[in-house]
């Protein structure tokens, strides 16, 4: 055993610490692929050598066999993924929302309305009149599908068009 315990398992900041280090790294690298430590990373002085091992051993990403010798731990990256914090209920429009971009639109008409309208005030300037290019600029902010989101805007009233297709604009609020 190393002398340490893992409470809770491994540590995703550990983790990307030890892999951040490149002596560390190198070191992992070795494991990965089958050499011995630390023979695989003998042109390191003995405190960084020592230094790097810790590290491993500390963030779990390697694990000493019975032999004595360090093995990479096939179960870290399971282990720290089952550790992801499970997302916090939102309300309102944040429900619908991942990292300010539209993951799903509401089912329900009177909240798909209210989410367009939050998007058409937050994108466009009232008074603004913009090319079809322009508007899906701003859109790519909110959605991968510029096309939709564009249509819905244009359905729902919160987006009109020239009768020429030319320019887009938002309507007079009332």
């Amino acid at each position: 055993m190393s002398g340490h315990t893992r409470q809770g398992g491994p540590h995703w900041r550990r983790v990307v610490a030890a892999l951040g280090n490149d002596d560390a790294r190198t070191a992992y690298a070795q494991v990965v692929l089958g050499a011995r430590l630390p023979e695989a990373i003998a042109d390191l002085n003995d405190q960084r050598r020592n230094r790097a091992i810790a590290a491993l051993l500390e963030s779990g990403l390697v694990e000493p066999n019975a032999a004595g010798e360090l093995e990479a731990s096939g179960a870290i990256f399971r282990d720290l993924l089952t550790q992801q914090p499970r997302r916090q209920p939102q309300t309102g429009l944040h429900r619908f929302m991942r990292l300010g971009r539209i993951e799903r639109y509401p089912a329900n008409k009177a909240e798909r309305r209210e989410l367009l309208a939050w998007i058409a005030s937050d994108a466009i300037e009232p008074g603004e009149d913009l090319a079809e290019r322009q508007v899906n600029e701003r859109l790519l902010s909110y959605t991968d599908d510029v096309v939709l989101l564009r249509r819905y805007l244009v359905d729902f009233g919160l987006l009109e068009r020239t009768p020429t297709g030319s320019s887009y604009h938002r309507p007079n609020e009332t």
